[in-house]
């Protein structure tokens, strides 16, 4: 039995280990057997399993966001990777064993990458514009150290959305040495609030974890949630009328397209920037996650998430 990760997997590896599950559902097969359809994680990635022939007691037992002790062989099905599922068993006191283990989280610890955040907050000179920042961070501080930014595809792991607003903010500070014209203001608060309300757009637990979008999530999305945000705290807090503009412009826009939910392009160079920093951020973390998974020299299969392309690892680049 090999005690594997789960991006380590490979077909006809007989496994053995600890995971979590992501989500569990009953399902019967076509001769009316029940089965537990499960989502495996770990913190490299998941994986579908099987239990077949399923008892009444075992589809009663097992739950989401809890840790198995699991035993199975994988196969490939579908061009995807399947655990086919020999034993199962809840973890114990005696195992040892800690969620937030078993959980894909950034690779800095959140407190660290809030405390860094700040950091760039004190270097905003304006003094509405580095108010608003502050209590916009104030009122969603809990949620922000655990908040992933997306329910799948980029950073949708724990800490995710903070682990996404700091990166954001090395690339930015670095372009501002660059074009030294551009207002580090505006690029700062504008990377900090432009995913803020996700917060408010997902449902999730302190792992990280999204079970679904919230209402408000779904009928208006996060770029016009975080502009009432802005608009309400601006008002309770007499902020300028222009800083909150222009601001908001930058929210608004920072999807650039209509079908992506921006109703206007960006009209100002630091909106723009806001845009190619957030494109670049996600797109470079989906490219490693998924090369993460492919041998040198070798294809990944066609990522949806990518416009379907399939990524290539070269063998020599380091």
């Amino acid at each position: 039995m090999e005690g594997k990760q789960i991006t380590e997997f490979k077909p006809g590896d007989d496994i053995q280990g600890f995971f979590l599950i992501k989500d569990v559902e009953v399902k019967t097969t076509t001769t009316n057997k029940a089965y537990l359809d499960m989502i495996l994680m770990d913190q490299t990635g998941e994986i579908n399993a099987k239990l077949w022939d399923a008892t009444v007691a075992t589809t009663q037992t097992f739950e989401k966001d809890s840790i198995v002790k699991v035993k199975g062989s994988v196969s490939l099905w579908q061009n995807r990777n399947q655990l086919k599922v020999f034993k199962l068993r809840a973890a114990t006191e005696e195992d040892a064993v800690k969620l937030e283990d078993y959980v894909p989280s950034a690779p800095w610890k959140p407190e660290k990458m809030l405390e860094d955040i700040m950091v760039y907050v004190d270097q905003i000179n304006n003094p509405d514009i580095q108010k608003l920042v502050r209590l916009l961070i104030e009122e969603k501080q809990e949620k922000l150290l655990y908040y992933p930014a997306a329910k799948s595809n980029h950073h949708a792991i724990r800490s995710g959305l903070l682990y996404h607003i700091l990166r954001m903010l090395q690339t930015g500070e670095a372009i501002l040495k660059v074009y030294t014209e551009l207002d580090s203001d505006l690029i700062y608060s504008g990377i900090i609030l432009h995913d803020l309300a996700k917060i408010d757009e997902m449902n999730a637990n302190n792992l990280g974890i999204v079970s679904e979008y919230s209402r408000d999530g779904q009928l208006l999305g996060h770029l016009i949630q975080g502009i009432k945000d802005i608009d309400r705290v601006a008002r309770e807090n007499n902020i300028d009328e222009e800083v909150v503009v222009v601001i908001e412009h930058m929210i608004l826009s920072h999807h650039y397209e209509p079908e992506f939910g921006s109703p206007k392009k960006p009209m100002f160079p630091e909106a723009e920037v806001l845009h190619y920093i957030d494109i670049i951020d996600a797109r470079i973390y989906d490219m490693n996650r998924v090369l993460g998974q492919v041998d040198e020299g070798s294809f990944s299969e066609p990522v949806w998430v990518l416009d379907r392309r399939r990524l290539y690892k070269s063998s020599f680049n380091k």
